[in-house]
């Protein structure tokens, strides 16, 4: 009984037969893993450059304007929103949160890097901002030297909540967020539409 124990152990040491098939079957989950892995990685970084892309594109349509309505930012909007439209069609049902502010000096604080907010308008989303409201009359600093008398800053701010499509019960959600600061083109100061606070 021994002998023939043995004689079987030794025999299913030196089958190499199936070896192949038990590693591909034990590499396999972890190749899968890295596949899916670096599909999402590469879906979120474009994500996030496309929301730097958002905040400074829009920050370059309002600045070459003399003044803005409502119709400006419908444009605006469903602008920034075709950026993302190409890799993610649900952007209609989980747009970007975007707010839009005018800052003007504030000659109380005459060091140019914080000023006055002269108003804002906003496009609601699936992102949050921080502050989550901005209103006329608040005051903003930009830790930069950014404002000079009778100027003014356009800050434009975008949050998106990403959802990865086949991970997203593993990791959740990805808040991506930017902020992008230019001057009026054509102006001074883009006097306050009336649509928006």
């Amino acid at each position: 009984m021994l002998r023939f124990a043995k004689t079987r152990i030794g025999a299913f040491r030196r089958e190499a037969r199936g070896l192949a098939a038990v590693e591909f079957a034990l590499i396999l989950p972890v190749m899968i893993a890295l596949l899916f892995g670096m599909a999402e990685l590469s879906r979120a970084i474009f994500c996030r450059t496309a929301i730097s892309q958002i905040a400074s594109t829009v920050a370059d349509l309002i600045a070459q304007e003399n003044s803005v309505d409502a119709g400006d930012f419908t444009n605006v909007y469903n602008a920034a929103n075709v950026i993302l439209y190409p890799y993610y069609p649900d952007v209609s049902s989980q747009k970007p949160t975007i707010r839009i502010t005018s800052v003007i000096y504030d000659a109380n604080k005459s060091d140019g890097m914080s000023g006055t907010v002269d108003w804002t308008c906003n496009q609601p989303g699936s992102g949050t901002l921080s502050p989550a409201t901005l209103s006329k009359g608040s005051n903003v600093s930009f830790g930069k030297k950014l404002l000079s008398s009778g100027g003014s800053v356009l800050m434009v701010e975008v949050a998106y909540n990403y959802s990865p499509p086949t991970t997203y019960e593993i990791v959740g959600g990805l808040e991506f967020n930017d902020k992008f600061y230019t001057k009026p083109r054509r102006v001074a100061q883009i006097p306050a539409p009336e649509s928006c606070t």
